[in-house]
């Protein structure tokens, strides 16, 4: 029996990885083309492949649970269509067990697809358009069109790139009185986080004051710059809430909650990384459940087909359901597991029928 496991959770293993390489590979394609719009005097087409190799992680994420459904269909199509299942059946395998050894290689995709978002991701999506904008941008000077705008109080700041770590390029600040009058503006190349101190540094200051009567200008190399801005903060607004890693997103929920500000984005974004783990067992056992039934005679290149179907349709209705929860306001939580629950249900009830 353990042969047998290990023989189909190869083939199926072998299977998914392929499907995720191609998916994969076309959508990086895709993005390298379309990259090379943006390509300016300081960034070349080499920073656009290093800008896309630096977020491919982030793409495999997105892709695991679609891959994992193709790669289930075509590897237990290969099963089926050498009659290995067949015999597997005749010897007294059950269904349920087979289905438990497709699973088995599927499990090592959702831990990698777990450790990819919550620790890679997002740390090499920031850096990926850090970098970006700091090419493009640069450090001596301010484009209000890009980075990043915030406010604090009564300064409104904006940065060209945010790195992670607490590094930003480009650093502009403004500040103004309680009657809404510019005190101050400055500039600084860069500042970074001392976070043994918690403050930052500014570098290579150059500071406009202006007064009832006159204006006044100031350089220095570095200025100390108190603020209650941390790196953390800063990659919640530099990032897509689903990009961040679930322990922010869910540090973030409680900080607007106290402020009784509105969470359900944030809540979307929470629930659907939570419950991914689900999503992919509910894809792959629908993949399951049409291989042992309607699909059992069909040609590989149509069950692929369906495979994709499948998985556009999902990720359609997920997409849909998610925005609707928010406008309409039902419960986020129900937007995520809805379409998980129905994949769940209706692969169970085809195996049923099947076994």
């Amino acid at each position: 029996m353990m042969r047998l496991s290990r023989h189909i959770g190869l083939t199926v293993f072998n299977s998914v990885f392929m499907a995720l390489i191609v998916v994969v590979g076309l959508d990086v394609v895709a993005e390298i083309i379309d990259e090379t719009r943006a390509i300016e005097r300081n960034y070349g087409f080499i920073d656009v492949l290093i800008y896309v190799g630096t977020k491919s992680p982030s793409t495999i994420y997105e892709y695991i649970p679609f891959s994992s459904l193709i790669g289930c269909l075509y590897g237990l199509g290969l099963l089926v269509g050498n009659s290995e299942v067949t015999v597997m059946r005749a010897s007294g395998v059950s269904l349920i067990r087979i289905v438990y050894f497709v699973m088995k290689p599927v499990m090592l995709f959702i831990f990698v697809g777990a450790l990819i978002g919550e620790y890679f991701s997002p740390y090499l999506d920031q850096r990926a358009d850090g970098t970006r904008q700091y090419l493009r941008k640069g450090e001596t000077a301010q484009d209000s069109t890009a980075g990043l705008w915030i406010h604090e109080g009564r300064d409104f700041m904006h940065f060209n790139a945010v790195f992670p770590g607490g590094v930003l390029y480009g650093v502009t600040r403004y500040q103004f009185s309680d009657e809404k009058i510019l005190q101050e503006a400055s500039f600084a190349s860069r500042a970074t986080y001392n976070s043994a101190e918690g403050f930052w540094v500014e570098e290579n200051v150059s500071i406009t004051r202006f007064e009832s009567d006159r204006t006044t200008t100031e350089k220095r190399l570095t200025r100390q710059w108190d603020s209650e801005l941390s790196p953390e903060v800063l990659t919640v607004n530099v990032l897509a809430p689903s990009a961040l890693p679930i322990s922010t997103i869910s540090n973030q929920i409680e900080f607007l909650q106290q402020q009784d500000a509105d969470t359900a984005i944030y809540e979307l974004a929470y629930w659907r990384k939570v419950l991914q783990p689900l999503v992919i067992f509910g894809l792959v056992l629908v993949g399951i459940s049409f291989v042992f039934g309607p699909l059992r005679s069909s040609t590989m290149g149509f069950r692929i087909f369906v495979g994709v179907l499948i998985g556009i349709t999902f990720k359609i209705i997920q997409d849909m359901l998610g925005p609707l929860s928010i406008v309409f306001g039902f419960p986020v939580l129900f937007a995520v597991l809805g379409p998980i629950a129905f994949c769940l249900f209706f692969g169970l009830y085809l195996l049923r029928k099947s076994g």
